[in-house]
């Protein structure tokens, strides 16, 4: 865009389907499956210590359930683009629900340790079907104006389950036990997938997608590669890969450890600051919506601050010279942490404009798989480092660093091609809006 256009909203554009109540009602139900998702995902988080000690396992094992579910998640990611892009939302959230509401089924009800990694990657697999397509959902009956807020809120809303999964799905694990605790989450899938066979349609009436051929390996290798021959993709991802993982990584195993065994706190008070991380990234959010969707180019900004922001945060933790770090800062660190969620949602404001219609899944996939796969290296990175150093989470945690350098570098790589493509496709789009009479 250019500096005068740049810090306005995004223009209308032609052919934008209108939104309204409508439209509210049909997200909504299809944001309900991502909900679902989330709190499925994260059950692990409040389940960790309880985990290690059913199956008997360290660090190492315990992190692989975590790893092996992003693992699954981040490789299906590109799949399921290209399968949002062909066959449409519905039907691939409708296999989504099945298969992580099996997972989460068998995972209740895993006798082993082997059973159990499993059920997670079930669960991973049909998890990875939900954001991509509640996405592809808001681009169908949301005018693109409306694309960072309506990204924003299915963030908030998956953020919204975290929280229920670290407030009710804890009270339920230490009331009713472990098996109950999961087998009775997992009515929560039946109930989305019956609401959402019901009220759910791919697009508005008058607003069908162009048909395009699909012949076989060749549409697919032509669609992943040009969304990644894109600038805009490949920001998108590294804007994601940089900014998700530090909470992720928190929220989906190793906060509840480090706060307890590390920081000496108990377990409800650990639960009360995983919260404060939940809903500072619901707050934040909100924020980082209603910012980009009026100042489109506050998204690097944002995104740069927020990585700066967290290293800084976490590099005062780790080092405090103290037995403990004290709570306020622990309070500022969760604090902090809940804009990593936030932030990496405009990964996806990088992406979207830098792709036409018919490659908005493919291209949302690629971008999506970014913090996925930092989260399970770093997963993996902690869980390994715990063990070699007989529980030195100072150590362990400086992993975080390491990755956040990488991401950094190839921002500031990307971003000024990122721009220019930008800007052309913004002249390109006025210019077809404009009819010469014969």
């Amino acid at each position: 865009m250019s500096s005068s256009s740049s810090s306005s909203a995004l223009p209308a554009l032609p052919g934008d389907p209108p939104g309204g109540r409508r439209a509210v009602t049909v997200w909504s139900v299809g944001v309900s499956v991502y909900f679902v998702a989330v709190i499925f995902r994260t059950s692990l988080g409040v389940a960790g210590l309880d985990a290690a000690d059913r199956f008997h396992v360290n660090a190492s094992a315990l992190s692989t359930f975590s790893i092996l579910q992003l693992l699954v998640y981040a490789g299906m990611q590109i799949p399921v683009g290209l399968m949002v892009d062909r066959l449409g939302t519905k039907k691939v959230l409708t296999l989504g629900v099945v298969l992580f509401t099996a997972g989460q089924l068998g995972f209740a009800f895993s006798p082993t340790y082997g059973t159990a990694l499993a059920s997670r990657a079930l669960l991973g697999c049909g998890d990875a079907m939900t954001f991509i397509s509640v996405l592809r959902l808001g681009s169908r009956w949301f005018p693109a104006r409306r694309g960072p807020m309506v990204a924003q809120l299915a963030g908030l809303v998956g953020m919204a389950g975290n929280l229920v999964s670290t407030l009710v799905l804890a009270r339920l694990l230490h009331g009713v036990g472990w098996t109950a605790a999961f087998a009775g989450s997992s009515a929560a899938g039946v109930l989305v997938l019956v609401l959402m066979l019901v009220l759910l349609k791919d697009h508005p009436e008058g607003y069908e997608p162009e048909p395009s051929p699909h012949r076989g390996s060749a549409y697919v290798r032509r669609q992943i590669a040009e969304s990644w021959r894109e600038p805009g993709t490949r920001l998108g991802l590294w804007v994601h890969f940089t900014t998700q993982f530090p909470a992720m990584v928190f929220l989906l195993l190793w906060g509840l450890p480090f706060l307890v065994e590390a920081q000496g706190l108990s377990r409800a008070t650990a639960g009360e600051l995983l919260t404060l991380v939940v809903l500072s990234n619901m707050l934040v959010g909100l924020v980082y919506g209603q910012i980009v969707a009026r100042h489109h180019a506050a998204r690097l900004p944002l995104a740069l601050g927020t990585v700066l922001s967290t290293s800084a945060v976490w590099a005062a933790t780790l080092a405090y010279p103290g037995y403990h770090a004290p709570m306020w800062l622990l309070v500022v660190l969760c604090v902090v942490l809940g804009a990593c969620g936030p932030a990496s949602m405009i990964g996806f404001d990088f992406a979207r404009p830098a792709n036409p219609p018919e490659r908005q899944g493919t291209a949302s996939g690629i971008t999506n798989m970014g913090g996925f796969v930092a989260s399970m290296t770093t997963l993996l990175a902690v869980g390994v480092l715990l063990d070699a150093t007989g529980g030195s989470y100072t150590v362990a945690f400086s992993a975080v660093f390491v990755l956040q350098a990488l991401g950094l570098s190839q921002i500031l790589r990307l971003r000024g091609s990122a721009a220019r493509r930008e800007r052309e496709r913004l002249v390109a789009s006025r210019v077809e809006t404009v009819h010469v009479p014969a």
